[in-house]
C-alpha cells in the first residue's frame, strides 16, 4: 500500500535513490546538492511503500501565480500504477486553484505529461545552467 506524505523528514539519500531508480537524470551522487534541493523546496511530497520512498514531487512557488514542477519521479518498479499522478494532483492541492502548474519534461517522458491534462506550449524558454 502506498502512503503519501507532505511533512516527511527527508534523507537525502532517499530522494537520490528515487532518481536513481527512476530514470531520472539529476544529481543524485552528490548528497550536498540534493538537500539543497530539498531545503529549498516550498512544495515537496513523498509516496512511500512498507518505509521506503517510491515518489518525490518537488515544486518552486509563490503559492499565488504559478508553480513550477521541477520534479516527479517515481522508481521504475512503481511507475504505471497511479503514483505520479497522485504526486501532481496532491502538488495541485497544496498550490491551491490559483497557481498553474508548469514543467520541463524530459525527453523521456513528454508523452506522460498530456495524459495528467498538461497541454504542450511553444513558448517555452530555457538559459542552461553552468555545471
Amino acid at each position: 500500500m502506498i502512503k503519501y506524505s507532505n511533512n516527511h523528514a527527508l534523507e537525502a539519500a532517499d530522494v537520490a535513490e528515487v532518481f536513481r531508480a527512476s530514470g531520472m537524470k539529476r544529481p543524485y551522487d552528490d548528497l550536498d546538492r540534493i538537500q539543497r534541493m530539498i531545503d529549498q523546496a516550498d512544495v515537496l511530497i513523498t509516496a512511500w511503500e512498507d518505509g521506503r520512498m517510491v515518489g518525490v514531487a518537488r515544486g518552486i512557488t509563490d503559492f499565488s501565480y504559478c508553480c513550477y514542477l521541477s520534479d516527479l519521479a517515481v522508481i521504475a518498479s512503481h511507475q504505471k500504477r497511479g503514483i505520479g499522478r497522485e504526486l501532481m494532483d496532491r502538488v495541485r492541492q497544496a498550490i491551491g486553484e490559483e497557481c498553474s502548474l508548469v514543467l520541463l519534461a524530459a525527453p523521456g517522458a513528454v508523452s506522460y505529461y498530456p495524459q495528467l491534462g498538461f497541454e504542450r506550449s511553444e513558448r517555452a524558454y530555457v538559459l542552461a545552467r553552468g555545471r
